[in-house]
Order: structure tokens, then sequence, then C-alpha cells
């Protein structure tokens, strides 16, 4: 269904009702990234008792109540191309993600990734997103080398 038309260049455009449902991250311990997200990030965990229990393939984190990230061992590579019918498509990098938070939590974030020994890669001002521009942004790893980018919007 589309549901409205957004000016691009000149040329008016229709676009969809769609929302980012979840994306995957490829993980060497997925208890370990757990860990990560929850304490350091502050991204509640999803099914983690049911993973802990077998109960669950992976477990995830909630990132708004209509999106999740998946926290994926990489040897399930092969099941999750199967499950797809498109051999080699798991396991493909992705440079980054961004995730949106407001200045009070992008300071925290900060404090609690110098807690945890974590380095900040990168830095970046007045760059460009979803919600357009964002007077701050910083990057940093996940403990699987997944690359997060924080950014808060005036």
């Amino acid at each position: 269904m589309w549901i409205g038309a957004i000016d691009i260049g000149g040329e008016w455009r229709c676009f969809m009702d769609v929302q980012l449902d979840h994306l995957v991250c490829w993980v060497a311990d997925p208890l370990v990234s757990l860990r990560f997200y929850e304490e350091v990030v502050g991204l509640p965990g999803v099914r983690a008792e049911e993973f802990r229990e077998g109960k669950a393939p992976f477990p995830s984190v909630r990132v708004t109540a209509s999106t999740i990230i998946d926290l994926m061992e990489f040897d399930a590579m092969r099941r999750v191309d199967e499950g797809t019918g498109v051999m080699g498509s798991a396991g493909h990098p992705v440079n980054h993600f961004c995730l949106a938070v407001d200045k009070a939590e992008f300071d925290a974030l900060k404090a609690r990734l110098k807690q945890h020994d974590v380095e900040i890669t990168g830095n970046s001002t007045n760059s460009f997103g979803a919600r357009g521009i964002a007077p701050e942004a910083f990057y940093f790893p996940d403990p699987d080398g997944n690359v997060i980018e924080v950014r808060w919007y005036g």
C-alpha cells in the first residue's frame, strides 16, 4: 500500500508504509554478544532465556517496539542459506548500522563504552540520516567487529 509521496530532486515519488523489522548480525558467541548489547549498548534482550534453554535458535535485542537485531552464530550460515533458498547469501558483511537516540542517552552510551573499554573508532558531525542532519555521531565495534553508529538529532 502506498501511503504518500516525497519530492526527490524535483521528482515526486510514492513510498510504501514499511518499517524495518529486523537485521541479522553474525556473531561468534551469541551470549557474549547478547551481554554486550544489553549491558553496554543498553538494548533489552529478546528470547534470551529461550536461547539459553535451547528452545530458540538465537537471541535478539529490541531496538524499537517493532524492530529487533538477531544475534546469529556464524555456524548458522548454512542453515540460513538453505532457508532462504539463495546459497551464498548468508554471512555477507554490512558496513555499519545506525541507532538514533536522544542527547542524554548518546552521552550515557559514550560513558558506558568507556567503562567497558570499548574504543570509539570514529566521530562525525552534521551527517545526514533518516531524519535529516544529526549534530553528532560516533562509531564503535561490537565484540564480533560489527560496526555500530549512534547519533542524536536536535
